[in-house]
């Protein structure tokens, strides 16, 4: 009897699951309109004096997003002071809503995969399966951040895979 072997395991294919990169901390949305004076106005020295006391620990490994959900005019630099002490704490802050932090987050993972090993000319596939929200938006983003490295691009399980692209030799 002919011994079985396992293609899969002995082939070339890198696999890539996206998922396993990405960070599961909480999803929170500092919203500035609550640390306005009368929800319309911010004023500078409130602001620093908020900023020199509030709690950011309680921002420990999320992902935070920034938004004013107030109709005021805010200035760029008050969201770069929120980054600045926010982000002592947070894993991700980025300036929007859910889908926003989701974006960061895809990117923060492809950054991750990316670096952590080398795709110079071999043949990967991207894991189909997953729950990423954005899906469309981080397959489309990894696909162009390999399509110069790569020899050849696939969909799906390193068993059933979908062709996408393959370099000409």
């Amino acid at each position: 009897m002919e011994e079985i072997v396992n293609r899969v395991t002995k082939s070339p294919l890198i696999s890539i699951d996206l998922e396993a990169f990405l960070h599961t901390g909480e999803k929170v949305i500092f919203d500035l309109k609550d640390i306005l004076f009368q929800g319309m106005i911010l004023k500078e020295k409130d602001f620093r004096d908020f900023i020199k006391t509030n709690d950011w620990s309680q921002y420990r490994d999320k992902n935070v997003g920034l938004t004013c959900s107030a109709d005021a005019i805010v200035p760029t630099w008050a969201y770069m002071l929120l980054v600045t002490k926010i982000k002592e704490h947070a894993n991700i802050v980025t300036f929007g809503n859910e889908g926003e932090i989701e974006k960061a987050l895809i990117n923060q993972a492809i950054e991750k995969c990316l670096n952590s090993q080398d795709f110079l000319n071999k043949k990967v596939v991207i894991k189909g399966c997953g729950d990423i929200q954005n899906i469309e938006y981080a397959y489309t983003l990894i696909t162009e951040k390999l399509f110069s490295k790569v020899s050849s691009l696939m969909y799906g399980e390193p068993c059933s895979t979908v062709p996408i692209f393959k370099r000409k030799k």
